[in-house]
């Protein structure tokens, strides 16, 4: 995947202190809300343009930091079997 090639060299800067907040990292309450409703709109072909490109905005952000956190992930495996 690109995006996960085009963000190694960004898990190499991770500290464990970085990691760990990366790999604890949670969208608030509200944010999960929307997406849930939006979700729910989208799947029922009832999203307007603007809510579509909301949805797929929230979709790219959450790739992408589910790729980052997967690479914390890493960094903290790594650091506990040394």
């Amino acid at each position: 995947m690109i995006l996960d090639e085009m963000l190694e060299p960004v898990s190499r800067c991770f500290g464990l202190e970085t990691a760990r907040a990366l790999v604890g990292l949670r969208a608030n309450e509200q944010t999960r809300t929307r997406v849930e409703a939006l979700a729910g709109k989208c799947n029922e072909g009832q999203l307007t343009s603007e809510e579509r490109a909301e949805y797929e905005a929230y979709v790219q952000a959450s790739t992408l930091i589910g790729i980052l956190q997967a690479k914390a992930r890493r960094v903290l495996a790594q650091a506990k079997a040394s």
